[in-house]
């Protein structure tokens, strides 16, 4: 009888002293995986400001159209045609973001409106000062990389501040739900909704 109770406490102390060995590996395990997750998302947010600190704003001569979410039917000619531009950010030789622009002197409802308006803008900067427009008109924008298309609305915006003649910064989106969240999470107000589209404003203040 006192044998059996011997091992009955030997088989306790080394139940607790596994009990104790098992929290103790589990504990290490959970502080590890900690360590690591932190690293992690250290790295990440390395990776990504990194890469956002050295983009810069370019103008480009073309874009691939089939990537451009909102209106792929618009060739690169009628991208850059009429005083029409396209503005890339660029990292190490690669665009991870791209908006593209018409001047005009309104504000189109449509692509047929933006067409003609740019082209109207165009015609009489050429008989008067050679700058096209007062309002920067950004119909569409997409990006690649993760954060590029807020850094594109914000490298654009500075740009345009920055401009002696343009005065407003003002979309035309298409009438989505993702379009509207996108511009009003960036700063944009709503100042219009169309048949077809929608337009936001960044408010530039000179």
């Amino acid at each position: 009888m006192k044998l059996n109770k011997f091992k009955i406490k030997a088989r306790i102390r080394k139940g607790k002293k596994d009990i104790k060995k098992s929290v103790k590996n589990v504990k290490k395990k959970f502080k590890e995986r900690t360590i690591k997750s932190k690293k992690d998302i250290k790295k990440n947010f390395k990776d990504l400001f990194g890469w956002v600190r050295g983009a810069k704003l370019v103008e480009l001569n073309e874009c691939e159209i089939s990537n451009d979410p909102v209106r792929p039917e618009l060739d690169n000619i009628f991208r850059t045609s009429y005083g029409r531009k396209i503005y890339g950010v660029k990292y190490k030789d690669e665009i991870h973001a791209i908006m593209c622009f018409a001047f005009t002197n309104r504000i189109p409802k449509t692509v047929k409106e933006l067409d003609l308006m740019s082209r109207d803008a165009f015609l009489q900067s050429v008989t008067r000062d050679q700058k096209i427009g007062k309002i920067a008109i950004a119909y569409t924008v997409w990006s690649t990389k993760k954060g590029g298309g807020k850094l594109i609305v914000k490298q654009v915006f500075k740009m345009i501040k920055k401009s002696n003649h343009l005065n407003r910064l003002v979309t035309l989106s298409p009438l989505t739900e993702m379009a509207r969240n996108f511009h009003l999470k960036n700063g944009a107000e709503e100042i219009q909704v169309n048949e077809e589209t929608q337009n936001f404003e960044y408010k530039i203040i000179k």
